[in-house]
């Protein structure tokens, strides 16, 4: 009977844990040096300057800054609903354009996932 009773505890509290944390995805991946960077519950993250950001300026390396944030968006181009023009301010600051009236605000919610580290302060 005690065993029955301190499972349920145990159960009930691992519930709460599961509610209480927030869902996050489990991401890994390499920056352009080769350097692991993991986006979970711990947030490994970089400061990157911004000549640092500009080299990552293509379709196939494409890296955007958005209030202060870099975010590598190269899996993402492809994909993109609005065609190049995620290009136009590749390797740049694009936080105008990433709030101006044409995304819908999903887009809001999963910019998160592409997050790779902060731009530096000056």
């Amino acid at each position: 009977m005690e065993v029955a009773f301190a499972s349920l505890v145990i159960g009930i509290l691992l519930g709460l844990l599961i509610l209480i944390i927030p869902k996050t995805r489990m991401r890994t991946k390499s920056d352009h040096t080769g350097k692991l960077q993991v986006n979970a519950l711990t947030k490994v993250q970089k400061a990157y300057s911004k000549s640092e950001v500009a080299l990552h300026n293509k379709r196939s390396d494409c890296w955007i800054i958005i209030k202060d944030k870099v975010f590598d968006v190269t899996s993402y181009v492809e994909e993109h609903p609005g065609g190049d023009a995620i290009l136009a301010h590749a390797g740049d600051d694009s936080t105008e354009g990433f709030y101006g009236p044409q995304h819908a605000t999903r887009v809001f919610e999963m910019i998160d996932d592409f997050c790779i580290g902060e731009l530096e302060k000056q």
